[in-house]
């Protein structure tokens, strides 16, 4: 069961959740709808498990406690092993809302109850989490949007208070932006000495190792083309956000400073090389004047982007060749033209 104040981001975890349970545990996941407070979150839910591709029980749309009673019948006359309760939002001082999540957690008897709370939060979260606990027995945390720069209060707060685990964070809007909570892999990606464990199981997950060796001896090479970098582009985008992955990477952080990495400006990176010929995307010494303008007027940019573009890729294979060859400079690459 998931439990916590209005707009925490209950419902996106909860899809984040069965996403990551059906995916790492191979589980059969049911969704229960048991928000039926605020407007369009049964809504969000039934679309959020479309995108899970999990199945949601939403019940009479009325009831929580009997729409969650109903759901447990149902995940058990169907064989689902994994039961998700989402319930609704509400404040800890609101003692009538507070009796009802009581009331529906004694009916279902969860095995987990998970406090969700925004991380940006702050201080303030912990005296919440500790008022959800007095009602419910907390039996771990998730936080949400972890990737913000307020992300350490709450979580030392709410750790010292509860003393219950925090087992997951939220790490970006997309279904597959949820995190094991690991604290010292976290704290080095705040002190900004990067994450190299968490980034390799990302890689090991979506990365083909025969693919990968391929790739190292063409960077290595220097035959490393447009049409490999928009694959790579591809495979990062199922890794989370570029922020994300770049703060993983020791020594990063601080060349990024205050670089806001925008992701609309990926794609259009993307569009720019989808708008030229496999020749052009084989060998880039072939994209002139002309062709540039083509390419320009296909992707919707200008050629300014278009030379933006070609220079950055320049200096990142340079990068990547000098990263792999031990020398580990990360070159002059601007990062905030590339993303």
């Amino acid at each position: 069961m998931l439990a916590g104040l209005q707009g925490s981001g209950k419902t996106t975890s909860a899809g984040k959740l069965a996403y990551y349970l059906k995916k790492k545990e191979e589980r059969k996941i049911l969704l229960a709808a048991c928000d039926v407070y605020r407007p369009a979150a049964i809504d969000q839910l039934i679309r959020v498990g479309e995108i899970a591709d999990v199945e949601v029980f939403t019940g009479d749309k009325k009831d929580p406690i009997k729409i969650a009673k109903e759901a447990l019948k149902y995940a058990r006359e169907n064989k689902f092993d994994t039961l998700i309760l989402d319930t609704a939002g509400r404040l800890h001082i609101d003692v009538d809302m507070m009796n009802e999540v009581q009331k529906l957690a004694k009916e279902t008897k969860p095995d987990e109850v998970l406090f969700v709370a925004d991380s940006m939060t702050g201080q303030t979260a912990a005296d919440i989490a500790k008022e959800f606990d007095n009602y419910l027995g907390v039996s771990g945390i998730i936080l949400t949007k972890f990737d913000s720069d307020a992300r350490g209060g709450a979580a030392l707060s709410i750790k010292s208070v509860l003393n219950k685990p925090i087992k997951f964070i939220g790490v970006s809007e997309k279904v597959d932006g949820l995190e094991v909570f690991y604290p010292d892999r976290i704290a080095s990606r705040i002190l900004g000495m990067g994450d190299i464990v968490s980034l390799v199981e990302k890689a090991e997950e979506i990365y083909d190792q025969e693919e990968a060796e391929k790739l190292e001896k063409k960077i290595r090479k220097s035959e490393f083309t447009l049409q490999d970098f928009l694959d790579q582009l591809n495979q990062m985008n199922k890794m989370g956000s570029i922020e994300n992955i770049l703060e993983m990477i020791p020594g990063m952080k601080g060349r990024m400073g205050d670089i806001n990495i925008d992701e609309k400006k990926i794609a259009r990176q993307k569009a720019i090389i989808q708008s030229m010929t496999m020749r052009e995307r084989e060998d880039f010494r072939l994209i002139m004047g002309p062709r540039k303008r083509r390419i320009a007027k296909g992707a919707g940019v200008t050629i300014l982007d278009v030379d933006n573009l070609l220079k950055n890729f320049q200096k990142s294979r340079q990068m990547m060749k000098n990263v792999i060859k031990g020398k580990g400079k990360y070159g002059n690459l601007d990062m905030g033209k590339m993303f």
